[in-house]
């Protein structure tokens, strides 16, 4: 066993009737990674983190959570990882503070031990303030801040985050993605489910990407942009009647096809990149085609997405 990987999971499927919700998906998570299950809805990841969660148990394979397996041994798995969802399990008469001071006490702490770490979370989550108000004054994002401040009360070894951002403001976002950054500076490791391409672009050290179950695709975000292609050259023409003249120009050069949306055109380049870049503004030039942009760019994860999943369903 590599005792590195604090999180293995080895061809696991699940299946509800005859519908396969999960097949042959396997992916190993070392200690202080963030790692993150991207996919689109529907596509498994939450079924694939019931499974790592003891939750659901998967019709086969193997998971092991620092060791322990989640069937054989799954009261000791559970004390492995701490787990948060879009909802919080709070109590709604209690204050922040409160809350924070019991579930410290589920996990173990001392009253002075859990007391401290309560001040400590709501300082990180920017909450102090209004610790000692009831949780019916607090807006959608202070009750996301305080339910990732809840998971987190007794610094677990793994923390399992599902889609945790959601449905929150930018500044909000922010904030958890620092604390969650944090977090893994002290030690712990993350699994991320997001459908937010920036947020695990952001985030995850490496990325598996999932469609209908399987896993498509896996690695490094910069990987996972290569794999799409190199460079990508994007230009606007000015004037929408020489679009179809300007995208002939760019699949003779290029030898490849030419992605058109109204008066932008979009085509991957290959190894010779920046030569045939000129060549083109040449033939354009000459052809008397004005272009109000022009752009040569490394792939997104947006890129990613799309081709790996797009055409696939």
């Amino acid at each position: 066993m590599n005792h590195d990987n604090i999180v293995q999971v080895r061809n696991i499927e699940k299946h509800f009737g005859d519908k396969i919700a999960v097949q042959g998906v396997s992916f190993a998570i070392k200690k202080g990674e963030i790692f993150g299950l991207l996919g689109p809805n529907g596509a498994g990841k939450t079924t694939i983190l019931k499974m790592i969660t003891t939750l659901l148990r998967q019709d086969a394979g193997k998971i092991l959570l620092n060791g322990f397996d989640t069937l054989a041994q799954s009261r000791f798995a559970r004390q492995q990882f701490s787990v948060t969802g879009q909802t919080a399990a709070v109590d709604e008469d209690l204050s922040a503070r409160e809350n924070l001071m019991i579930f410290g006490k589920l996990n173990g702490l001392t009253g002075a031990v859990a007391r401290n770490r309560a001040i400590e979370l709501l300082t990180d989550f920017d909450l102090l303030h209004s610790a000692d108000q009831t949780l019916a004054t607090f807006s959608g994002g202070m009750r996301r801040r305080l339910d990732l401040a809840v998971s987190l009360i007794g610094k677990p070894a793994i923390l399992f985050l599902d889609e945790p951002t959601t449905g929150l403001d930018p500044r909000t976002r922010t904030q958890m993605w620092q604390a969650i950054q944090k977090l893994v500076a002290q030690g712990s490791t993350v699994l991320l489910t997001t459908q937010y391409l920036e947020e695990a672009d952001h985030l995850a050290d490496r990325i598996a990407l999932i469609d209908h179950g399987r896993m498509i695709a896996i690695g490094t975000p910069s990987q996972l942009k290569q794999q799409v292609g190199g460079l990508q050259l994007r230009l606007e023409v000015a004037d929408l009647k020489q679009v179809t003249q300007a995208q002939t120009i760019i699949q003779d050069v290029l030898a490849a096809s030419v992605h058109v949306d109204e008066r932008t055109l979009t085509a991957l380049l290959d190894d010779s990149g920046m030569s045939v870049v000129s060549q083109i503004l040449n033939q354009l030039q000459t052809a008397g085609i004005a272009m109000n942009n022009f752009a040569v760019k490394t792939p997104s994860l947006d890129d990613v997405f799309l081709k790996m999943t797009v055409g696939k369903n």
